[in-house]
């Protein structure tokens, strides 16, 4: 047992990144779309590029989505409103007219006489049928034929011939004019404006109910292939009937894939394809890139990215495939390329594209879209050093998706006029989208400790804290900080390394001087040398133990890691010659710990820390040449260079002899540039 939890142990990297790696896989495959494939890819317009196809089996030719939604507008549009003759309206009219006429004065109006020509004229009306003059306008405007519901029996009728309340009025009016009675004929009158009110009204929830069953008896098939008809032939443009019976086989054919007895033999073959793309990332990384492969916290974070660009974009495609290209894509490249390289970039963008390819709608032009802005993004964001930059860049890529869709409308549509112009404003937001990528870098600095060129150029600055204080406390340590920086700068401009992480490393190599810098030699301004009273043991421990003290600093100032990586290294294993040669001087027959004279280490294990380890030794020990020449400048460069590779300090630094002798060369000229002879001026 105890041997098992041990192997776990040595191998927890392992452990992990085949955590990682199935992880990942399941998660995508979750995300993806539940539902078949279907083995044909065409667009409206274009060529049938596959052999004859022939129906497999019977199926029915579905309608498209435009034509259904135009038979139920024309249901809409045709059926007629109904209206409710309401019986209880008339009761209570009548009702509301007697209360009223019951309240005169018997003897000086003829109630019962008036309350009889009140009923008839009332009843007269709602025999014709009153409706609201409003609600009879809005119907004109659509339509003239309505039905009226009286009870279980509807009646068609003519809107124009049901009353309105000018009509009512000119009723009433023409009904009482043989009354000479004038304050009979005004209180009548009166009584039956006030009490008369429409008893025909809009049954709004029965016309609705009509629409929807009309709606739900629609047909969504428009005919029959039977199996072995020919639906299209090789070479045959894709377009009208052809195109439907193509679209509904399509259909068909993904709704019997995705069967019960399928779903996990559909559900392997996802888990295959995923698996496959991502092991694909996982070996590039580890052939290509091992130091990043080594480290888990940067594999979690490229599989973690991976996964959340696949996330967003399948809830896209769920919600509404028309807003496919609102997802800015080219977020990703242009993160890990500010974190890591092009390589990873651009390899990781390839690999997370062909996967959408699979569930996005014209899976080819999707990816040869996103294939080409995430190129451009690469290119255009090779480094990130202004808000400029990528706001230059995002303008770039809306254009080449603009260029590139239009490109495919027209192979696709033979002309503009199919263009779908939405798609335009579409790509401007996918580009303002990709200013997200800012957000998402301070964000990741902080979540997974990396760094980018935005945060290396702030931390090179001079002016920053930590930098000013060792310049206040250090001044010789300061210059030849700047000195290193100008030419490690130089250096890993021409080995094509990342030339901003090196100079902002040189500038903070040496921090752990300011704690002691009189016991270094380029701060002892007045000439006096703390170390003479001091052992050479001693004098090596406290020279050592500044490597020690910068990563105690750079940690309390809250510096990346990447940055600490330089001070860790920029020594390696390597000893302090003076002190150890000057010990053996003073105890020539006593053997002598070679520890006590040798820096912890670890050694450069990136090209950026080898170049700063050869730069840093090269042009303190130039110090020492009291005449330097191009000769002798050359001659201390080649024999510090190759000392530090007797020590075996560049085994791990992944470096070879050609690039070590183009980084001898630069500082070489760098230096000379430094010492150079300046014209004698006469006194």
């Amino acid at each position: 047992m105890n041997s098992i939890i041990n192997k776990m142990y040595q191998n927890n990297t392992v452990i992990y990144k085949v955590f990682l790696f199935l992880f990942t896989t399941i998660a995508v495959v979750y995300l993806f779309p539940k539902g078949g494939h279907f083995k044909y890819d065409f667009n409206n317009g274009q060529l049938w590029k596959y052999d004859n196809l022939y129906a497999p089996f019977d199926y029915a030719i579905r309608k498209t989505d435009e034509e259904i939604k135009s038979e139920i507008k024309e249901i809409k549009s045709n059926t007629k409103p109904y209206f409710l003759y309401d019986s209880e309206i008339e009761k209570q009219v009548l009702s509301d007219f007697e209360e009223r006429i019951s309240s005169i004065d018997a003897d000086s109006l003829g109630s019962k006489k008036i309350s009889k020509i009140g009923q008839q004229v009332i009843l007269k009306i709602f025999k014709t049928g009153f409706l609201d003059k409003v609600k009879q306008a809005e119907v004109l405007n659509k339509k003239e034929i309505v039905a009226v519901r009286k009870g279980n029996e509807v009646e068609d009728r003519n809107i124009k011939s049901i009353l309105d309340s000018e009509k009512v009025e000119e009723i009433i009016e023409n009904s009482l004019y043989k009354y000479s009675n004038l304050y009979e004929y005004e209180y009548l009158l009166n009584a039956l404006l006030k009490t008369i009110r429409p008893n025909i009204v809009y049954d709004e929830d029965f016309t609705s109910k009509i629409i929807e069953n009309d709606v739900k008896n629609i047909s969504y098939t428009k005919g029959k292939i039977e199996a072995g008809k020919l639906i299209i032939s090789k070479g045959d443009i894709v377009e009208g009937k052809k195109l439907a019976m193509l679209n509904s086989l399509k259909s068909e054919s993904e709704s019997q894939v995705w069967t019960d007895s399928n779903y996990n033999w559909i559900f392997f073959g996802y888990t295959i394809l995923v698996s496959l793309a991502l092991l694909m990332l996982l070996l590039f990384l580890k052939k290509y890139k091992s130091e990043i492969f080594d480290d888990n916290t940067k594999v979690t974070f490229i599989f973690f990215n991976v996964l959340s660009i696949i996330f967003v974009q399948t809830l896209v495609i769920e919600y509404n495939s028309e807003y496919l290209y609102i997802v800015p894509l080219c977020i990703l490249p242009i993160v890990l390329r500010t974190f890591f390289d092009i390589g990873i970039g651009l390899f990781t963008h390839l690999l997370t594209v062909l996967l959408l390819g699979y569930i996005a709608p014209n899976s080819f032009e999707f990816i040869y879209l996103h294939i080409i802005a995430g190129i451009v993004s690469i290119l255009t964001v090779s480094k990130l050093y202004r808000r400029a930059d990528l706001f230059i860049s995002a303008i770039q890529i809306t254009i080449t998706y603009m260029v590139t869709y239009f490109a495919f409308s027209v192979i696709n549509e033979g002309n503009v006029s199919q263009i779908k112009w939405t798609y335009f404003m579409l790509f401007v937001v996918n580009g303002l989208l990709s200013f997200l990528a800012v957000i998402l870098i301070y964000i990741y600095e902080k979540v997974f400790g990396l760094v980018s060129d935005i945060t290396l150029l702030e931390l090179s600055n001079t002016n920053t804290k930590l930098l000013r204080e060792l310049n206040e406390k250090a001044p010789g340590t300061f210059q030849h900080s700047v000195q290193v920086a100008n030419i490690s700068e130089a250096v890993a401009n021409e080995l094509n390394a990342n030339s901003m992480l090196v100079r902002t490393g040189a500038l903070y190599h040496d921090i752990g001087k300011m704690l002691c810098p009189l016991y270094f030699i380029e701060n002892q301004l007045t000439g006096v040398n703390p170390h003479n009273d001091l052992s050479p043991i001693d004098s090596s421990k406290i020279i050592i133990d500044h490597v020690i003290k910068g990563v105690e600093l750079a940690k309390k100032h809250r510096l990346p890691d990447r940055i600490i990586d330089f001070i860790r290294t920029h020594h390696g294993t390597s000893t302090t010659y003076y002190f150890y040669m000057k010990e053996k001087e003073l105890n020539s027959e006593t053997p002598i710990d070679l520890k006590k004279f040798r820096y912890k280490g670890p050694n450069p294990f990136s090209k950026e820390t080898a170049i700063l380890m050869m730069c840093d030794a090269s042009e303190a020990a130039s110090k020492s040449l009291k005449k330097p020449s191009a000769q002798s400048i050359s001659k201390l460069v080649d024999k510090v260079v190759d000392r530090q590779i007797s020590e075996n300090q560049f085994l791990n630094s992944n470096i070879t002899f050609r690039e070590v002798e183009i980084i001898k060369k630069v500082i070489k000229t760098k230096l000379m540039n430094i010492y150079h002879l300046r014209v004698e001026y006469p006194k």
